[in-house]
């Protein structure tokens, strides 16, 4: 591959991780009177492989689940969004979280309800690679795999390998989730190995330094100028690049809550140079959880579809904002509808 991402050919896009329901009790309590819980289908890999469906791009899914009626209802549903299913069915039982609605995922807005899920359980030797890796052109994973327990963390080792043998682009989202990382090792002693067969990087400064070590400035958020956080942005992504010469696109998101108001952009570095996005402000949002999805996914849509650096930037920046005023995880906005909001700004 050159300096910037290339994709030879336009197989699928094929996205591993675990499938969840998201469970959403208001913070009233309102769903104690009403004897009712709003649940969402979740899971980071499958957020960005339904979004890149609704755009059109062939997407091919990997999980493991229980054996069930209600799991089988679940997998009809996700091929009729046009993703095919690949599914490994074993014991266990299907992971859920939950969410109170409107909240961040972090503190105790945040439970987490996954121990001994079909997915947790899986270890190497158990997904057939080579098999599922037929007609891929791009392989995408998240930090929350590794997370979960250390068996997932070999069997990303796992499928890595085999992407990386067949010259099959290969990103990862580094979003961060302390309160998966249980099971003894640390992230900077898991994520660099998995991260050096990566092709795109994709995260934020902070992650960035959680996962890989590589520190942010002291006292960034003094300033809070968008100059010096794109700055640092470019720092941290130039020097991703020289520790993982495989890396070759550095991708980093800014979302900042001040008050009411919240403000979004992105910067992207490949083939050598540093692009910025147009800033997004809102007085109000609906639901933060699954726009980093969105925007990963809209990067692998303008690498697919080779729109340049700066229109995929924009691209992928425009469907992160626009994924915050949705109530579920996923999308629900297509490929015009996005452009048109990107060309407003």
């Amino acid at each position: 591959m050159a300096d910037s991402l290339n994709i030879a050919s336009k197989g699928k896009i094929l996205t591993f991780g675990e499938l969840l329901l998201r469970i959403s009790p208001d913070e009233e309590g309102q769903w104690l009177k009403d004897n009712q819980l709003p649940f969402f289908i979740a899971g980071a890999e499958l957020n960005a492989a339904t979004a890149l469906a609704l755009w059109g791009v062939p997407v091919k899914y990997v999980t493991a689940l229980p054996d069930n009626g209600m799991v089988k209802q679940i997998v009809t549903f996700e091929e009729q969004q046009n993703i095919e299913m690949s599914v490994h069915y074993s014991g266990g039982r299907l992971g859920l979280y939950f969410l109170t609605k409107g909240r961040d995922l972090k503190n105790d807005a945040l439970v987490y309800d996954r121990a001994h899920s079909a997915f947790s359980e899986l270890k190497p030797g158990m997904i057939d690679w080579e098999k599922e890796f037929e007609g891929v052109s791009w392989f995408h994973f998240s930090a929350i795999c590794p997370a979960i327990s250390h068996n997932i963390a070999d069997v990303c080792e796992e499928a890595l390998r085999v992407a990386s043998e067949k010259g099959i682009i290969i990103s990862i989202d580094l979003n961060y989730r302390s309160k998966l990382w249980k099971y003894g090792k640390e992230p900077l002693e898991v994520m660099p190995k998995l991260v050096q067969y990566c092709d795109l990087v994709m995260g934020n400064v902070w992650a960035i330094e959680a996962m890989l070590g590589i520190p942010v400035i002291p006292n960034i958020h003094e300033s809070g100028q968008r100059s010096i956080y794109l700055k640092e942005a470019l720092r941290t992504s130039e020097q991703l690049i020289k520790l993982y010469p495989k890396c070759k696109a550095v991708a980093n998101t800014f979302r900042f809550d001040c008050k009411a108001d919240v403000d979004y952009y992105a910067a992207l570095y490949t083939g050598g140079e540093f692009y910025s996005s147009n800033e997004y402000s809102a007085s109000h949002i609906i639901n933060k959880v699954g726009s980093g999805d969105c925007f990963l996914a809209g990067l692998v849509y303008g690498f697919y579809h080779d729109l340049g650096p700066e229109q995929t930037l924009e691209f992928a920046t425009a469907a992160a904002f626009e994924k915050l005023f949705i109530e579920a995880d996923v999308t629900n906005q297509s490929v015009h509808e996005i452009m048109a909001r990107a060309n407003e700004s």
